[in-house]
């Protein structure tokens, strides 16, 4: 069976949190296949550990992809004081040939696709486009680590999540897929009574509220972080349009701050986050300039927590322009605006500063890899992981699954992804949202 058809049977999507399919990105020719562990997001830890301890299987997913895609070069990207994991990979590739080990700074987002690519390649991924225009595959380590599983025929069924915040021991833990995030909090020695605290799934940057501690963890779930609910990084993420809007009125002076700080207008991507907020401001969508480059945001949130000087929310701003022309049928044009400026490097924001801005330099500290078993008895495994249609469910109510079985499938010509089974047991319930799993 060949390389691709192995990634599709273990259902493996983009475990950094984007959730592509990797079987329909890895059918391609590519001239180069990038491993990305620079790890975007502050207080995250598990790309910097998968490499300093599974070294060798991140580069037998590597070889694989470069195989199945004809690519000749290999690079691994990743921090320069990441100083454990970058020995380690060193020595994984050492005699393979066409692999590199390429040491990026500390500075966010690192981790942004777009920042990558330009970082090995010089080239630009266009609007509307993906790395491979440009000759490039990219994934994510703990992605590589999945084809590699593949390879011997294992399925995803768990997934490393970091665990940190108001919690008594930041921990990085393995766990089936489905296991609801109070279980990790648990784990982590969290506050035992969610009253007064709420969550971040993902980073702190651009990780999303919730306030449903049973959410289940997915297969691109990489941070639970808990925070009092009076943090002002709470504040600033909680959404009100409306208040949003008065103020972009009365104080935005349409400095341009939050466009000069852009990681990816500095690319030459035209995101212009001031017109946004002028356009919402006025109420006139033609203020918004060329709307195209509204899709290229990357909803890094540099332009809030970092660029402008009065707390407002551009990023939000983009995130509903973004949202309401998808929804009026805009679809972007594939183009890259201009060429990368001399103001990139200035774009290029020191972690320990956004660190300092978000407020949660008391949180940033070590979170050990652990992968004891936590003791998960019911899952509930969501049939929408990944980019796509949502799996379609191969089993039924009171059916005995082990460990890896199949129990979803790819909709019939149509993007998705298989889903197994992440605990022996028996099925408890099938939904057109979820199936859930009783060990």
């Amino acid at each position: 069976m060949d390389v691709v058809e192995l990634i599709r049977n273990a259902g493996v999507v983009g475990a950094g949190g984007a959730g592509f399919p990797t079987h329909v990105k890895v059918k391609c020719q590519a001239e180069v296949v990038i491993a990305n562990g620079a790890e975007c997001e502050p207080l995250l830890r598990i790309d910097q550990q998968l490499m300093e301890n599974y070294a060798d299987a991140v580069i037998r997913g590597m070889q694989a992809v470069m195989d199945a895609t004809g690519a000749k070069r290999g690079v691994v990207c990743l921090k320069e004081h990441y100083h454990g994991a970058v020995e380690a990979m060193r020595k994984a590739i050492q005699g393979k040939s066409g692999l590199t080990v390429d040491l990026m700074k500390s500075y966010y987002p690192a981790g942004d696709e777009q920042q990558i690519v330009y970082h090995v390649t010089g080239r630009v991924v266009p609007t509307g486009g993906l790395p491979l225009d440009v000759g490039a595959v990219v994934n994510n380590v703990n992605t590589f680590i999945n084809i590699a599983d593949a390879l011997d025929g294992k399925p995803v069924t768990d997934k490393y999540v970091t665990v940190g915040g108001e919690v008594t021991h930041p921990v990085t833990l393995k766990v089936p897929i489905g296991t609801p995030v109070r279980s990790l909090v648990a784990a982590a020695g969290g506050p035992a009574n969610e009253n007064g605290y709420t969550l971040i799934i993902g980073g702190p940057a651009m990780g999303k509220l919730c306030d449903d501690w049973d959410t289940p963890v997915t297969k691109t779930t990489g941070g639970v972080l808990v925070f009092r609910k009076d943090h002002k990084l709470i504040a600033q993420k909680t959404p009100n349009t409306e208040e949003e809007i008065k103020l972009a009125k009365a104080v935005c002076c349409q400095c341009s701050m939050c466009t000069q700080m852009c990681p990816r207008n500095a690319l030459g991507l035209n995101v212009e986050p001031h017109k946004a907020m002028r356009a919402a401001a006025m109420g006139q969508g033609g203020l918004l300039g060329d709307p195209n480059g509204v899709f290229s945001c990357c909803d890094c949130g540099i332009c809030t927590y970092y660029a402008c000087n009065f707390g407002l929310k551009p990023s939000r701003m983009m995130q509903n322009m973004k949202l309401g022309l998808a929804k009026a049928g805009y679809k972007p044009r594939k183009e890259v605006k201009g060429s990368p400026n001399n103001n990139l490097e200035a774009t290029r924001l020191p972690v320990k500063r956004l660190i300092a801005r978000l407020g949660v330099a008391e949180y940033d500290v070590p979170a050990p890899l652990d992968e004891r078993d936590i003791g998960v008895k019911t899952v509930t495994i969501p049939l929408q992981q990944h980019i796509g249609a949502p799996s379609v469910p191969v089993v039924s109510a009171g059916d005995k699954v082990e460990k890896g079985a199949l129990i979803a499938d790819i909709k019939e010509k149509s993007l998705g992804a298989k889903i197994h089974a992440s605990i022996s047991g028996t099925v408890a319930s099938v939904t057109d949202k979820a199936i859930v799993i009783q060990a």
